[in-house]
């Protein structure tokens, strides 16, 4: 075993030091490589976030003159069915939240990465977002970014070391540029997709995560997509989209550590839901994307008609939890809403990420959690509601320095910062010890038992079999 390790950590140095090389023998085509990705990366995040948003935008009008129970069962069918044809026929590794795809490469599987997986994954993420879908667009940006750093690679002919770099880094600054998070970004690609640094590859997907959070502040300047990006007229400023009058007392860790194995276990659970309902979605609709998303977008629409207007936003959800002007009762509604129909859209195979709804789920617990806290003690946290979304994000990707960062770069006050690592670092653990794996490195593992003979796939640290999900 000790003889193994020394073999790996050996392979390690020699390539990290044949990628030096590279990059200080190429560094005009690798920093060009690395800034038009960044460019890709930010216009195809942008352009899902505004396609999603006008499409949903339409959706929500149409239920001014008509019947909720017309409406969304009709939009969910049909932007199911139309998602799910273009899946299937032009690119069927769009499927799903993109991100396990990712990962699936980086591991030196055969997989399609290339604009034509980007434009379909666009293209089907639009149509199953806006038409209901309760899911997010950092999936699709992870695999977007990492689709056209691909393209943008292979044509400027880099070896394979460094492709498989760009690809993460690209995967890095689709994040960054939806969430307006470059740290973020930076540290998922790293935490996540490679597990793996080094000075130049730490500076390379660094650089190519700001490049995609330059870019979309660009494109915001210009019109496109959200202005309050963070750069202005009078240029770079510093925005936020939520502006808090935050405090930190010595007596919250208590409370934040409560929160956190609270968050560690719910999160756990939600992830074994999850992955639960993808694997019955194969099981029995195994090959039949179109059916399922056909059947999911009409179960969902019937769901959101069933329930009050407020709950049928699902864009809108976050910020009702952000004010904190809900009562409890409706905070844990929220939460048992995302919690069951995420599940349900998963299971489908609809090309849309969970970050987005973790962060709602999180923000739900930790909003329940304060009004449960100031109800028995006097006191809560007025970190509770960000602290509780940094922790549920943490608990299921195992990521807990880019929950942190995402959720920093709602608020960018640095006071937020201890509290959140706190929180996120409790359930982080909570969460390591009922499993090992993530909820990407499980739903890794299902794919590779539908498509594999054998029904295992190797992971990094230990084996994970499909029995262990």
């Amino acid at each position: 075993m000790q003889t193994h390790g020394l073999k790996l950590e050996l392979q390690s140095w020699r390539t990290s030091r044949n990628l030096e090389r590279m990059v200080q023998q190429r560094w005009p085509a690798v920093v060009l490589t690395l800034i038009v990705t960044g460019l890709g990366a930010a216009a195809a995040g942008l352009l899902f976030k505004t396609g999603v948003g006008w499409l949903g935008s339409w959706r929500l009008g149409l239920l001014q003159t008509a019947s909720p129970w017309l409406v969304l069962p009709l939009m969910g069918g049909i932007g199911g069915l139309l998602s799910a044809v273009l899946i299937s026929t032009l690119a069927p590794t769009a499927a799903g939240s993109g991100i396990p795809q990712v990962m699936r490469f980086l591991s030196r599987q055969s997989l399609p990465m290339n604009l034509q997986v980007a434009i379909v994954k666009l293209l089907a993420g639009i149509l199953a977002i806006g038409s209901g879908f309760p899911l997010g667009p950092e999936g699709p940006a992870v695999q977007m970014g990492s689709s056209v750093g691909w393209q943008m690679a292979r044509w400027f002919k880099a070896p394979p070391s460094l492709l498989r770099v760009i690809v993460a880094a690209g995967g890095g600054a689709g994040i960054a540029a939806v969430f307006h998070a470059p740290l973020g970004g930076f540290f998922y690609a790293i935490e996540e997709l490679l597990r793996k640094s080094g000075p130049i590859l730490l500076l390379l997907v660094l650089g190519t995560a700001f490049a995609g959070s330059f870019w979309a502040d660009v494109m915001g300047l210009a019109g496109f997509g959200q202005q309050s990006a963070g750069i202005g007229q009078k240029g770079f400023q510093i925005s936020s989209e939520y502006n808090l009058d935050i405090q930190f007392l010595p007596k919250d860790l208590i409370y934040l550590v409560a929160l956190g194995i609270v968050v560690g276990l719910l999160a756990e659970l939600y992830t074994r839901y999850v992955v639960k309902m993808q694997s019955l979605g194969q099981r029995f609709f195994s090959g039949k994307i179109v059916v399922r998303m056909l059947l999911g977008g009409i179960a969902l629409g019937c769901l959101y008609a069933a329930l009050p207007a407020e709950f049928r936003n699902n864009a809108g959800l976050q910020h009702t939890i952000v004010d904190g002007h809900v009562e409890i009762n409706k905070a844990v509604g929220i939460f048992t809403l995302l919690f069951f129909a995420t599940g349900l859209a998963a299971a489908t195979g609809a090309p849309g990420g969970l970050f987005a709804p973790m962060l709602t789920l999180g923000g739900a617990l930790g909003l329940t959690a304060a009004g449960i806290a100031e109800h028995l003690s006097g006191h809560a946290p007025s970190t509770y509601v960000f602290a509780g979304m940094a922790a549920f994000i943490a608990a299921c990707s195992r990521t807990p320095i880019t929950a942190v960062f995402l959720v920093f770069a709602l608020t960018k006050d640095l006071l937020i910062l201890k509290p959140l690592f706190v929180c996120a670092v409790v359930s982080f653990v909570v969460s390591r010890i009922t499993h090992e794996h993530s909820i990407y490195q499980r739903q890794l593992a299902l794919q590779s038992s539908a498509t594999s003979t054998q029904g295992e796939m190797k992971l990094p640290g230990t084996p994970l079999s499909p029995r262990d999900l």
